[in-house]
């Protein structure tokens, strides 16, 4: 089958070069070749809405603060959130409106700042637990410490910073998303997971940023749901979900229905920070009424789109 709508999930390995370098030079050479990848799939006249990590961007950012904190105040995780989003989106327009002209397409692509909205209640406040940046010695945490941030010994490589990773409820902005997709724009959105908000009046008009980062898998299913996508792919640098990973028995899975994939989930077959989110992502999205979702690497996704001969395909039944 053909989607008609799709919504790609892009993973670090798309954001960096090949070594994990994230220089500006390197981030632009992988983007370019994600790019190709993405004008792919938008030829065989799917509608694309693309999302992606920002791991490392953010944490290039989390350094400037630390080495300026003496300067300027260190602005909040949400900031960063936001200028990692701006930077990437417009990166990937540029490279993406190149890839799609050079193939004779109309579309022209469209960078959106988005905002994903929390529970302020959420349990993962209570108890921040995602590591983000780099390791410091205990005298320079200290320092972060008194202006808020919470800091973990990470035994002899240091100190930590630990934030919270609320689950996603709602794409704030999916209502101007949908539109630009209408109107026949790729949209790079929901960049990190989304800018995490929380709404303190419960009606929408009182949304403010919140220090946290959300997994961008688990918003990329939210995102799929409210754009009533027909498909969901999370791009990662495997071609597909393994089983039994790392042991003589390990096997890669094909075509599985949510139940399959469930059982293997409940095994404890996905690392919690590695391909269980990407997993956990696609199962919501198909349980919640998505008709089919796939995991694969970057280069199988226009095949992914278009066919089930690749990666993990995950339907109902």
């Amino acid at each position: 089958m053909t989607s008609r709508r799709v919504v790609i999930a892009l993973g670090g390995n798309a954001m960096t070069g090949a070594d994990g370098s994230a220089t500006p030079e390197a981030q632009r050479n992988a983007i370019r070749e994600a790019a190709g990848h993405v004008a792919e799939v938008v030829a065989a006249g799917v509608e694309v809405v693309l999302t992606h990590g920002n791991g490392p961007q953010v944490g290039n950012l989390l350094v400037k603060n630390e080495l300026a904190a003496h300067v300027v105040p260190p602005v909040p995780l949400d900031w960063n959130v936001a200028q990692t989003q701006a930077t990437i989106a417009f990166t990937v327009a540029d490279e993406l409106d190149a890839a799609l002209a050079a193939r004779g397409l109309p579309q022209r692509t469209a960078g959106l700042v988005t905002r994903t909205l929390v529970d302020a209640d959420d349990p993962h406040f209570r108890e921040p637990s995602k590591p983000v940046g780099r390791f410091l010695p205990r005298e320079e945490a200290e320092r972060f410490v008194s202006l808020g941030q919470v800091w973990e010994d990470r035994g002899p490589r240091g100190w930590r910073r630990v934030v919270a990773s609320p689950e996603p409820r709602s794409v704030v902005d999916s209502p101007a998303i949908h539109a630009l997709a209408a109107a026949g724009f790729v949209v790079v959105c929901a960049g990190g997971g989304g800018i995490p908000v929380t709404d303190d009046g419960g009606d929408g008009a009182a949304l403010r940023g919140v220090e946290a980062v959300i997994d961008k898998d688990l918003t990329a299913a939210v995102l799929a749901r409210d754009l009533e996508a027909d498909t969901l792919v999370i791009a990662t640098d495997v071609a597909n979900v393994m089983v039994d990973f790392g042991t003589p028995s390990q096997r890669p899975l094909g075509r599985v229905t949510v139940a399959e994939l469930r059982a293997h989930a409940g095994e404890g077959q996905f690392a919690r920070g590695s391909m269980g989110p990407k997993v956990e992502a696609v199962l919501r999205f198909v349980e919640g009424g998505g008709q089919r979702a796939v995991v694969t690497s970057l280069e199988n996704i226009a095949d992914a789109v278009t066919g089930d001969a690749v990666g993990t395909v995950v339907t109902a039944a």
